[in-house]
């Protein structure tokens, strides 16, 4: 199993994790990866771009000259394409861009992004990631501990204000938590940090092999 040393905010290094051959040493798949990245950007497209065609434009009525005689191309109205102000051919109208992956294609891409960001030691695991107050250069001094000081994103298990708060103004960090994670950002990214308590959520979520066990019931007698 592919393991990575857990360190604290200080940046010290205070035990190891064996993380899920499963999820973390997948077989990467990069149409599955493509796939998925289109889905989420075309669906960030407001789709509100609109133009007029021949039919919709003002004005037109009048034939600009007679039909025969002239020498020239036999027109109608100054509406067409080929004038100024004309309409537009096949002109672009609101849409929507979003389009439908399936589940297993989606699983594959997750599981191809963090193959790929534990195949090049981009992956930081803190054993908690607590702040006394929601300060900035509490965030920037443990990216500097933690040798992060690029694009960084960091995930918790759940939402967390604090933190959100403390990076919101450093330039290049994203905050996100477990149940917004998407390849996107983890391959936008260059460091991917995450608390030991999110690591476990991705694994348990995204491991083939895990199976939530039934509780027991005793019978009464």
């Amino acid at each position: 199993m592919p393991t990575v040393n857990v360190k604290n905010m200080q940046g010290q290094t205070v035990g190891t994790y064996e993380l899920c051959e499963d999820v973390f040493a997948a077989e990467v798949n990069v149409p599955a990866m493509h796939a998925v990245t289109r889905a989420i950007l075309n669906a960030q497209r407001q789709g509100t771009q609109s133009a007029l065609t021949r039919t919709e434009v003002r004005g037109g009525g009048r034939k600009i000259y007679r039909q025969k005689g002239t020498g020239n191309a036999r027109h109608h109205g100054r509406r067409a394409p080929q004038f100024t102000h004309g309409g537009m051919v096949f002109a672009v109208k609101p849409r929507s861009y979003k389009m439908s992956v399936p589940r297993r294609v989606r699983r594959l891409a997750m599981k191809s992004a963090l193959t790929c960001k534990a195949c090049e030691n981009e992956i930081i695991v803190l054993d908690a990631l607590k702040l006394e107050q929601p300060k900035t250069k509490l965030i920037v001094s443990m990216l500097k501990a933690l040798g992060a000081e690029k694009k960084a994103m960091i995930v918790t298990a759940a939402s967390d204000c604090d933190v959100v708060r403390a990076a919101s103004n450093i330039e290049g960090v994203k905050v996100s938590h477990t149940g917004m994670l998407n390849v996107v950002d983890i391959l936008n990214y260059t460091s991917f940090i995450v608390t030991k308590e999110a690591l476990g959520l991705i694994e348990e979520t995204y491991n083939d092999a895990y199976v939530d066990e039934p509780e027991t019931e005793e019978n009464e007698q």
